[in-house]
């Protein structure tokens, strides 16, 4: 098969688009004919070695891929058989052919799902599932603000919040990026780079500030979100696309009783030492019914910034590092 390959940790030029032998088949793994592979921020922090799940080389970046069955290792279960249409989450492997997943984590997909769509839900709408129905608890009316509100992870965010009856402000880099986070259920857009949006949410609630806020940009942004928060508000910090692990201060915490919650989706796949306990595994599965549900409602519409052949792997990597992505771009190896 053809993967992308690095053989050691470094720029995007480091790595290669090589001929290797296919995964092998574990107990409990799925064999996957990869039909589209999804491209994040994440994977630009493998390639440095960077990434809090530290690849080893030789590695294939890639965590989220959607295909179809093709092999069943004999511990797979009877959840799945060859043939199914699938999505799946995967600490590594995704920029290729083909990929082994546990079972536990390669989920059914709907026949009105295409792949490419498809590969936004293992990582990037679970993740904002996850974080605002699980873990911050957001209720309707509440009101949610989303920080990179037109990536993939952030349009993901202003959908979910939607869905759940939250009133979602987004932030944005750029004109065209509001109308995409508006398009997609943001009752406002703040464009940052025109304005404070400190300010701007202040304004739009009434001096109160928000419930919830959703931050996968850390940085600067997480800094003045502490500052636009209202009593008891509980703030989700997701990644730090800013470049910046920003520092907390505690005495805001304190002042206004603020809930500071972090959120790493691969506690819940089982991609690091610790992992969540086997009831919140099955959970899981649960949380991918009730998000397929939503797509089929049309309550999530997953954004294709654009799609590439698996040898442009490069050129899409790129298109991530530029910072002007709206929606997820996406490789379609050949079959």
């Amino acid at each position: 098969m053809r993967a992308v390959i690095g053989h050691d940790f470094g720029g995007i030029d480091s790595l290669r688009l090589e001929t290797t032998p296919p995964p092998r088949m574990t107990p409990s793994g799925v064999r996957i004919a990869i039909h589209a592979a999804g491209i994040s921020f994440a994977n630009l922090l493998v390639i440095k070695g960077e990434h809090q799940n530290k690849a080893i080389p030789p590695f294939t970046p890639g965590t989220e891929i959607a295909g179809i069955v093709t092999e069943l290792g004999p511990d797979a279960g009877v959840n799945l058989r060859i043939g199914d249409r699938v999505c799946a989450g995967l600490p590594s492997g995704g920029f290729a052919e083909e990929a082994v997943v546990e079972a536990n984590n390669v989920f059914r997909i709907p026949d009105s799902l295409p792949f490419t769509q498809a590969t936004h839900f293992p990582t990037i709408y679970a993740t904002a599932y996850c974080a605002l129905q699980w873990r911050a608890q957001i209720t309707p009316g509440e009101t949610l603000l989303v920080h990179g509100g037109a990536g993939a992870s952030g349009l993901a965010a202003v959908e979910v919040g939607a869905a759940l009856g939250a009133r979602v402000i987004a932030t944005v880099g750029s004109a065209e990026k509001a109308d995409a986070a508006l398009a997609h259920g943001a009752a406002h857009a703040i464009n940052y780079r025109d304005e404070a949006f400190k300010d701007e949410v202040l304004n739009l609630t009434e001096g109160r500030g928000v419930d919830v806020v959703f931050d996968p940009v850390g940085g600067d942004m997480f800094d003045q979100s502490l500052r636009c928060v209202a009593p008891l508000a509980r703030v989700l910090t997701i990644g730090y696309a800013s470049g910046r692990i920003p520092q907390i201060p505690a005495n805001l915490i304190l002042v206004k009783n603020i809930s500071i919650i972090g959120l790493y989706w691969g506690f819940y796949m089982a991609w690091g030492k610790t992992q969540a306990s086997p009831a919140l595994r099955a959970r899981v599965q649960d949380m991918f019914d009730e998000m397929f549900a939503l797509f089929d409602e049309g309550k999530v519409q997953p954004v294709i910034d654009c799609t590439l052949p698996l040898a442009d792997f490069a050129q899409g990597l790129r298109r991530i590092e530029s910072g002007k992505v709206i929606g997820k771009v996406v490789l379609v190896p050949e079959h």
